[in-house]
This record gives C-alpha cells, structure tokens and sequence, in this order.
C-alpha cells in the first residue's frame, strides 16, 4: 500500500550511471530518483543492460529494472509499461536523441525528459542516412508525439532549443543539474605546475582533441604543462591516436573511470579545465570541477554551458578553437585571476542541490500525474 500523496514513478532511460556509456543525464535521473524516494516516492528505472548488469537491483532505494540492449530496450521499456500500467502514476520518458514514445500506450501521466537537442551529434555520430532518420525523429516525431505533455529541462538554452523544434515553451520546466555534496570548504592546493584537465565521456562530439591541440601550441610556452583526461568511453582508442598525431602523448594522461574521490583530486590539482564539447544541457562536469575551486573554459555555442558558466566571473566562453587557446594561455599565466575564476565558480556549485533539482521536478510530476487524460496520445 503506498501513502496519501505518495507517487508511483517510472523512469524509462536508455542507460544507468554503471554502463560504460552512462553520463551526466543518468546521474541526473539516478540522483533525483534518489531523492524523489528520500521525499516518499516510489521511483522504478528501467534500463538497458549491460555485460556484467545485474536484471534487478535497488540503489539509493531506486529500483533498477535492466531490459533489452542499446536499442532494443525501447520496446521492452513500452512492453514492461503496458504490463504494469496500473503500477505507475507518472512515467518520466528520458529522451536522449531517441524516445521511449511513451504516449503511444498512455494517455496521461507522461513527461519527457531532454537535457539538450541532438542536432549536432547525430551529423557528427551517424553522419549519413542514420543521423538523418535519428535527427527527423528526435526534431519532427517528438514535438507531435508529446503534445500537450510537460518536459522537463536543465537550462534555459536547452528550453529555447525545444521551442525552436515546436514545443511550447510554457510547457517546459527548466530543472538545473544539482551537486552531490557541498564544495570542500578547503580544495586541495593546485599543481605546482601547470596542469590542465577534461572531465567527460571520451565520445566524438566532446571534441576532446580539441584540447590536445591547446597543448601542443602551448608546450614552448609552458614546458611543464601537462593535461589530464578523466573518464572513458568508446571513443578511447581514436583518442588516443590523436593525442600521438599532435605530439602530445608524453604530456597527456588517460586515467579512465576513477571513483569520486580521485575524480576530486585530479579536478582540484588542475589549474584550469577544458570543455570543447559541441553541445551541452548544462554540463555538470562544469559545476563538478567549480566545487573544487577550478575554473572551466567552454564553447558558447554549446549551449547550457552559457549558464553553468558566468562568462569572466566564474569561467570563460570562448568562439572557437583559436580563443581557447589564446584564453587557456592568459588563465595559466595569470594565476590571481585564475584563482578568482575558481573562487566564483566554487560559491555557483555551493547553491545547487540535488534537493531542490527534486523539488522542483516533483511539482511537475505531480502535475502531470493528476492531469486529465482528455489528450489523444
């Protein structure tokens, strides 16, 4: 029997944070389930597995429930909803490039879940028919598949990138990225030399090269400078053979997944880090490093980063690959300004919680849980 007010919420999303995959939209889901369940909930996410997966667990009180792979889990995430539709009061369908398309078995109880528009990757990622069809469903499909349902967001670029697809900005709720705990109220000392640092899936479209470039035209400069690149992903190997092509490999390190602790060490030692991505939600790698007290330079046209980084207070935005150099080389020999960066990116982390991320999306969930189902799916 569930308690008055309590909700039965599913959350459909293609990964967890254990695939080697999994990235900031899963912690995203992950921590706010966590808290959903802390503030009463029931909360249930379905995902694809992966090799070594258990089919079912709990964590944090959440329920995991592993089915199909990378694409076969959108059927099975529908399959698994009819069989328990009476189970479940709201669903939250994460759409990450591709949709559960949940409407299609539910008239009502459904948000949608995007952290950014996939316009980009998919060129990048599947450049030919695939990135079309992946591109036409995610920019076409989705705004008539989820009329009149609510999503939910992390910035507001993201949400003026979904009214630009047709969806009514009034319906979307701009929900920020939260932090798993407050910043340390002293971070470690950085290196005493200069040392740079990505946090992020080693994929394509996170143009982690990009910062092997910085490097090689910055070594004569800086001879000691060196780059430390934090996380993994199946872009590894392509990776690395770029970092050869550049003539950087001696001064760059892959540490791959490190636990959270580690993680905090190497972010907290760097003097600056980078994020070249070509697109971003938010980029909680961004208010991550910003708890340790390093400043992060990023592409505006990334998006949310324009938001998770106050351009010359807590970080730098940049045009393009020329300007992070030029950028990169003044914050490293500017060591006062540098440190003021991080001071203000360390007190932009210290206000966001995953609490009041939670709090913010239960009023939406509710709200949609209670809404009469008078639309056609």
């Amino acid at each position: 029997m569930t308690r008055p007010g309590t909700l039965r919420i599913a959350f459909l999303s293609w990964r967890d944070t254990t695939h080697p995959d999994g990235g900031g939209s899963e912690v995203f889901v992950e921590s706010v389930g966590r808290e959903l369940v802390r503030r009463g909930h029931e909360v249930t996410l379905l995902c694809a597995r992966h090799p070594g997966a258990a089919r079912r667990e709990v964590r944090d009180g959440v329920r995991l429930r592993r089915l199909g792979g990378r694409l076969s889990v959108y059927p099975w995430g529908l399959a698994w909803l009819v069989r328990h539709r009476h189970d479940v009061d709201v669903v939250v369908d994460v759409v990450n490039g591709l949709p559960f398309a949940t409407p299609l078995v539910r008239r009502r109880g459904v948000v949608a879940l995007v952290h950014h528009v996939h316009a980009e990757q998919w060129r990048i990622i599947y450049p030919g028919l695939a990135g079309r069809v992946g591109w036409f469903v995610e920019s076409r499909a989705v705004p008539l598949l989820y009329r009149g349902r609510s999503f939910l967001t992390v910035s507001e670029a993201s949400r003026r990138d979904l009214a630009a697809l047709g969806v009514p900005a009034e319906r979307t709720t701009v929900v920020r990225n939260g932090l798993a705990a407050a910043p340390p109220e002293h971070p470690p000392a950085e290196s005493p030399t200069p040392r740079l640092v990505v946090l992020s899936r080693l994929v394509p479209h996170k143009q982690i090269e990009h910062a092997f470039t910085v490097v090689r035209r910055l070594a004569d400069d800086l001879p000691g400078l060196h780059l430390d690149v934090v996380g993994d992903g199946w872009w590894r190997a392509e990776l690395e053979a770029a970092a050869a092509a550049e003539g950087v490999t001696d001064r760059v390190t892959f540490h791959g997944h490190v636990d959270t602790a580690r993680r905090d060490e190497l972010v907290a030692r760097a003097w600056v880090m980078l994020m070249p991505s070509v697109k971003e939600g938010w980029c909680l790698a961004i208010t991550e490093a910003g708890a340790q007290g390093t400043p992060s330079i990023a592409y505006a046209s990334a998006g949310g980063v324009t938001e998770s980084i106050r351009d010359g207070e807590s970080g730098r935005l940049v045009e393009d690959l020329d300007a992070m150099v030029a950028v990169t080389r003044e914050l490293l020999q500017a060591p006062e300004q540098r440190r003021a960066l991080g001071a203000s990116a360390r007190q932009l982390a210290a206000g966001l919680t995953w609490e009041a991320c939670a709090e913010r999306a239960e009023q939406v969930l509710r709200s949609a849980a209670g809404a009469r189902g008078d639309q056609s799916p």
